[in-house]
């Protein structure tokens, strides 16, 4: 039998949540993909940017909006926020540089993991990779800069989208009062 928390962790909802907050101020949308994850800034055929989620992983939604989150507007007018991304197969040089990136996503997703009452788990993304990769101390690493947010605040649109998670999972809010809270919080901060 499914309790009713799970029952809260769809996709129609988290997809609610985030374009509610910031469909109308950034006229952006979380889509679900296929194999790969994309952020595609709007172009003529598109009239809103897409933070687009792999293969319908809860997961890989919350990892997309929390790249979202850090990226600045000159980067959200960016395919892929003109970020590099090498696949599986890393060496130990590249491993180095995908983990410093991905420290500060990373951290922002397992906030908003934990917001939401699941489990977070850190990604290396190297399985196919000759590189031995510490798993354990990325995961510290992680931590360590998720904490370091709860500390010092979180990036505004980060804090909204974490308000409106919390209020609808932790506090059982309705979603339209989670958006509020959220949009609240965007208005609070006059984010650009």
């Amino acid at each position: 039998m499914v309790t009713h928390e799970k029952e809260r962790w769809t996709l129609d909802d988290i997809m609610a949540l985030f374009d509610g907050v910031f469909m109308e101020h950034f006229h952006t949308r979380l889509i679900k993909g296929g194999d790969e994850p994309l952020y595609r800034p709007a172009n003529v055929e598109c009239p809103y940017h897409q933070v687009i989620f792999a293969r319908g992983y809860f997961a890989s939604a919350l990892h997309e909006i929390s790249h979202w989150c850090i990226a600045g507007d000159k980067r959200r007018q960016l395919e892929d926020y003109g970020y590099w991304y090498l696949p599986d197969g890393r060496n130990a040089e590249q491993q180095r540089a995908f983990e410093r990136a991905e420290i500060a996503p990373q951290a922002l997703e397992q906030l908003f993991t934990h917001a939401c009452g699941r489990t977070f788990h850190v990604s290396v993304d190297n399985l196919g990779g000759d590189v031995d990769v510490d798993r354990d101390a990325f995961a510290q690493k992680v931590a360590a800069r998720a904490q370091r947010y709860m500390d010092e605040g979180l990036p505004a649109r980060a804090n909204a989208f974490h308000i409106a998670l919390t209020h609808y999972y932790q506090q059982q809010g309705s979603r339209d009062n989670a958006i509020a809270k959220g949009k609240a919080c965007l208005a609070a901060c006059r984010v650009a």
